[in-house]
């Protein structure tokens, strides 16, 4: 049995204004739509998967866009940044278009001996788009975004922490990450079980304040098993370490565990299988409003509340 953790699954965040969310990761970003569902526990609100054609592990970034919602402020015991993969050179046509499309950013740095540009999304959800030599994940393109330019997947993401060492436990003890370099607060941890989407920072803040998560928040953060035998080795696992952890739950499109690290990030644990095509063809990913089974009967009252984003 493969047992690894294969780096991150996808990562879910929470925004306000459901069409402002839909245009700027459609259009700005030129990510793929590539589900378009209801939260399963607030039918009334979407569920949207943004990622490259397939919804390739590792690409996916989800929302619950909140309609009203409160601004979140990031602090300890939070994930506090997404980082995405850009191609080498890549980052002048970055910074021109988020000047264009009144995005805020900051000018280009370097860590780890990669440039990287910051920017914030319309609800203040912090990203890093960093510059790499090579990754052969294929983009998704748009008229306006080309191979040169567009998004890979996932590089990294970030955890403030007002002390690390218990988070870094889970990290390297149940999932399998190593320490692999540091930069001043900065503790770079990285699995060798996949090539993409392999990283994860922490940065080590004792004065830092607690954040709240809310509107431009990161909500939890998912990692990658190829199945549910795997899925369920990890919960033992967890277990074992005296982790409080859910119970396997199905999410249509993979399968889940939840639990709380020490730190204070919401974690999960999600599968492969069965993927996106599961209810829709590769073709129509995101075209079609796709309802979990125990709401298909309310579907014409559900389609009502929904925001509109045409």
């Amino acid at each position: 049995m493969e047992t690894k953790i294969s780096g991150i699954h996808h990562i879910t965040a929470i925004a306000g204004n459901a069409k402002r969310n839909y245009d700027f990761y459609t259009r700005v970003l030129g990510l793929r739509l590539v589900k378009k569902t209801v939260n399963f526990d607030d039918p009334g609100t979407y569920h949207f998967y943004y990622g490259d054609e397939q919804g390739t592990p590792g690409t996916i970034l989800t929302f619950f866009p909140w309609e009203g919602i409160v601004q979140g402020r990031r602090g300890s015991r939070q994930a506090t940044e997404i980082g995405y993969s850009v191609p080498s050179g890549s980052l002048a046509f970055w910074q021109d278009r988020f000047e264009k499309n009144n995005v805020i950013y900051n000018k280009p740095a370097e860590k780890f001996g990669q440039k990287y540009l910051t920017f914030l999304d319309p609800d203040g959800l912090k990203f890093e788009l960093t510059e790499v030599e090579t990754d052969t994940r294929k983009q998704w393109l748009s008229p306006e975004i080309g191979t040169e330019n567009a998004v890979y997947g996932f590089h990294h993401v970030t955890i403030t922490a007002n002390k690390m060492e218990a988070t870094a436990q889970v990290l390297t003890e149940l999932l399998g990450y190593k320490l692999a370099a540091t930069e001043v607060n900065r503790h770079r941890f990285v699995t060798n079980a996949v090539e993409y989407a392999a990283i994860v920072d922490i940065v080590e803040a004792p004065g830092e304040p607690i954040g709240h998560v809310a509107g431009g928040s990161v909500h939890h953060i998912a990692f990658r098993v190829k199945d549910e035998e795997t899925l369920m080795h990890y919960r033992d696992r967890a277990l074992a370490m005296g982790l409080h952890i859910t119970e396997k739950i199905d999410r249509n499109y993979f399968y889940s565990l939840y639990f709380r690290e020490p730190g204070g990030v919401l974690f999960e644990i999600a599968t492969d299988n069965p993927g996106f095509t599961v209810d829709e063809p590769l073709e129509e990913l995101g075209s079609n409003l796709k309802l979990p089974a125990q709401y298909e009967a309310d579907r014409q009252e559900i389609e009502k509340v929904l925001p509109k984003l045409d």
